[in-house]
């Protein structure tokens, strides 16, 4: 197999981009030193996290020269994310820590006062009237395609700019900012996105660089509906995984957490198996789900390090799954069956070099969040949230949030913060406050959604996982007035989950709530319906949803 070399500067997870190589025909060789970048013909600089930190490391390791002769060589180069950034003059990131300077331009962070920042989803790399010929692909790149972007700084667009210095220029639209998603001169193709993340749009764009065909003829016209841009809506499909009876990993689905069985002859005791965590999570990436959740309920997640099963689903998922996937529980502080203590961070390092592209945090995020109100709202930069969001980036770090609704007959009934709610309590109560949980629902908390989720933001988590107790196993939709709530106190991205039973209630709650992406699970185990006509239902009722595409 022919070969591309890879340059792994940091932190994130570059299996999938190593998967996603051999995927289009590639294998990898590892650059690990300045003096392996001169034998690369192929090179792929990946990057997840800080701009400044990126650069050092490029600094601090030799590797800016080397990679600067190797692109003034005429040999093939692609930046993928902070891959692309560290190209650009410099960052509002990091002002003091100037870039290499092969693109003009300078970085800055996105306007968080009409959006969620960081920017996490699938948007548009156009690069009509940007430099291409009208029929024409670059890398691969398609206006009706869409791609998966997470990052929090973008180099904005300016008209003429790059063009004039002889790039083509594919931009997206977030809010009403316009941005760079990708740019291409020569030999060098950068992507703000991630490729290996954007399932078979994103696999065509690496083939394209691996093969060597920049410029190739677009396949047909797309229709304006097809080629809108902007951010689509997420619909993502999670996965309960535990141990069965048998010692066996299934996934599961319970009613207010419960997954024993109810009825027939496993009633009473059986564990609800509802097939193989990996075979699902294939199925729904084929069906076109934008993102994929494991939370791990049970199985080894007292000690995390010896989670060798739930460590191979990653690494079997992620070489047929290109979308992002997500891995919860049991990310923290623990000590190995030795008597080593192992930290968060390593914790997750070892999902993120398994596949995971995200982990979600927990119980420990309620006692974290508990500990930092009680010290006045100090951050103390030890917490797993913290460690985790410094090494990998916020977006790599979500928090889920397990909520159950208390009723009170007046706002002064509780120190708590309440919402007027039309859904009224078993006495008539009109107010309602929602009461933290942890150790899966079964442990009540003094302390409220609202100060959990304000006090994780704090600390650098990039996105909620909004569950519902209430609401959990229902099929009767999400819980709108909680959405509303928590996404008026933050800023970062909110999934909405807990309740769905048809395509209906992805409609409603993307409709009636600024929610960000929201999340499906027993409706999709058990047949009732599928990821694509969910995505057809939104896409009938107007709502811009990811295109499904089968081929390279």
């Amino acid at each position: 197999m022919p070969t591309v070399h890879l340059l792994d500067y940091v932190a994130g997870n570059v299996r999938s981009l190593v998967n996603a190589i051999e995927k289009v025909g590639y294998t990898v060789e590892w650059v690990r030193s300045p003096a392996d970048v001169a034998n690369a013909e192929k090179l792929i600089l990946p990057g997840v996290g800080h701009f400044g930190h990126c650069l050092s490391q490029f600094k601090n390791g030799g590797y800016v020269e080397p990679i600067r002769a190797h692109i003034a060589q005429g040999k093939p180069f692609m930046g993928i994310c902070v891959g692309l950034q560290a190209l650009a003059d410099g960052s509002e990131e990091s002002t003091a820590v100037p870039g290499l300077g092969v693109v003009p331009g300078q970085l800055k962070r996105f306007d968080d006062s009409d959006k969620s920042v960081p920017h996490i989803g699938w948007n548009s790399a156009n690069t009509s009237a940007k430099g291409a010929v009208a029929d024409e692909s670059v890398y691969g790149l398609r206006p009706d395609s869409k791609y998966y972007y997470v990052h929090s700084y973008a180099l904005p667009y300016v008209e003429g700019q790059l063009e004039e210095a002889g790039w083509t220029v594919a931009t997206a639209r977030y809010g009403n900012e316009e941005f760079v998603g990708a740019v291409a001169k020569n030999n060098i193709l950068l992507t703000q996105f991630h490729p290996e993340k954007s399932g078979a749009a994103g696999l065509r764009v690496l083939k394209a660089f691996c093969d060597g065909q920049p410029r190739s003829k677009l396949p047909e016209t797309p229709s304006s509906e097809a080629a809108r841009e902007g951010l689509t809506r997420r619909v993502i499909a999670c996965l309960d995984v535990r141990t069965n009876d048998q010692g066996d990993l299934v996934v599961t689905k319970g009613d207010q957490y419960d997954v024993r069985e109810k009825e027939g002859v496993s009633a009473g005791g059986e564990v609800r198996n509802l097939g193989k965590p990996v075979e699902m999570a294939r199925k729904y990436y084929e069906q076109g789900a934008d993102e994929v959740t494991f939370l791990n309920i049970t199985s080894f997640r007292n000690c995390p390090v010896a989670d060798l099963p739930m460590l191979e689903i990653l690494r079997r998922t992620s070489e047929t799954v290109f979308v992002p996937l997500t891995i919860g529980g049991g990310i923290r502080d623990t000590v190995d069956t030795d008597g080593t203590k192992v930290s968060a961070l390593d914790v997750a390092s070892l999902y993120f070099k398994s596949g995971a592209d995200k982990v979600s945090i927990g119980s420990d995020a309620v006692t974290a969040a508990e500990e930092y109100e009680a010290r006045g709202k100090k951050l103390l930069g030890t917490t797993a949230i913290e460690t985790i969001s410094a090494a990998y980036g916020a977006q790599a770090v979500v928090v889920s949030v397990d909520p159950k609704r208390v009723y009170v007959a007046s706002p002064d009934a509780t120190p708590h913060h309440t919402i007027e709610t039309a859904t009224l309590g078993p006495n008539g109560e009109k107010y309602c406050w929602y009461q933290c949980t942890a150790k899966g629902g079964r442990e009540l908390r003094d302390f409220d959604v609202r100060q959990l989720v304000q006090a994780v933001e704090a600390m650098g988590a990039g996105e909620i996982l909004l569950n519902c107790i209430d609401k959990d196993g229902s099929n009767s939709g999400f819980d709108l007035e909680l959405i509303n709530d928590v996404k008026a106190a933050v800023k970062i991205p909110v999934i909405a989950s807990s309740g769905a039973g048809n395509p209906a209630h992805f409609a409603e709650v993307f409709e009636r709530t600024p929610t960000d992406a929201a999340l499906g699970a027993g409706m999709f185990h058990r047949g009732e319906f599928t990821v694509k006509q969910v995505k057809d239902h939104l896409q009938a009722e107007g709502l811009l949803v990811r295109p499904f595409e089968d081929e390279i």
